[in-house]
């Protein structure tokens, strides 16, 4: 695929690769096929490459994306080529949506299988009211024994706790995230065991549909706003039912107008995985 005349990309980004890693080689690619068509370029004037004058070669082309995906998610990622970097803002604002899927019963220090799992501390009781809307004072279970089989959420709890984390609701951001405290990123200082306080944002969640739910896994599509920490909602699911819960899988379909359906993988950019 030609690269030189776009200036947005959508990428189907694949699991185990950073955001990051992904612009890393979708930078490589385009950038040889700026310095190919220079040369083409060139070589059509007449004129010997050995002429080319030294700098006509880029030694690389700007690249960005617009909206990390974590390293264990996939789905899609805008790149934003050459001056269209300068439009990320524009691309930050949009809705997004995802399917996730969340082991319950089991949490994780990072709230996805890339962190430490454990068994989830049960208190006794499920924790399904009140809501955790923007207004509420809802409080997480957090001491007591394993799960007991009895007390494994049934398919009408799951749709009663959805039902509550539909529309308006405040999320503490991850420690484990890009965030800035204090100028250091907050997932740097929590890898060195820095415990800081988080801060809470309001966020809308416009769509919370059920796919499927077979014990202990629990998959969900979500239409959310810029902002929304996915691994956090699922989190704050699992508190909510009373079992705890973290992410195995996380794809996001689409970004405002843009769907995953369109994107292009790195296979067909020429790119090995």
């Amino acid at each position: 695929m030609n690269l030189v005349n776009k200036d947005v990309l959508l990428v189907d980004k694949p699991a185990g690769m950073s955001s990051f890693g992904v612009v890393a080689r979708v930078r490589r690619v385009l950038t040889e096929q700026r310095r190919e068509q220079i040369r083409e370029e060139w070589a059509l004037s007449g004129r010997a490459l050995s002429d080319l004058p030294k700098g006509a070669l880029p030694k690389r082309v700007k690249v960005g994306h617009a909206g990390t995906l974590d390293p264990f998610a996939t789905g899609l990622l805008i790149c934003l080529l050459g001056k269209a970097t300068k439009r990320a803002g524009e691309f930050l604002k949009l809705d997004k949506r995802y399917t996730a899927t969340i082991c319950l019963g089991k949490v994780s220090s990072t709230g996805d299988i890339e962190g430490e799992i454990s068994e989830y501390v049960f208190s006794g009781k499920h924790s399904f009211g009140p809501s955790p809307r923007a207004d509420s004072l809802w409080v997480a279970p957090t001491s007591g024994a394993n799960i007991p089989e009895k007390n494994i959420p049934d398919i009408s709890q799951i749709h009663s706790i959805l039902e509550q984390f539909t529309g308006e609701i405040v999320q503490r951001v991850p420690a484990y995230s890009a965030v800035k405290i204090d100028g250091r990123r907050a997932y740097d200082l929590a890898r060195k065991g820095i415990e800081v306080e988080m801060p809470e944002r309001k966020v809308q969640i416009y769509e919370l549909k059920l796919v499927k739910y077979e014990w202990p896994e629990l998959t969900i599509d979500c239409e959310v706003s810029s902002g929304t920490y996915i691994r956090a909602l699922g989190e704050d699911i699992g508190k909510a039912l009373g079992v705890g819960g973290y992410l195995t899988a996380l794809r996001r379909t689409e970004i405002g107008e843009y769907k995953v359906s369109d994107a292009v993988t790195l296979g067909e950019l020429g790119i090995e995985n």
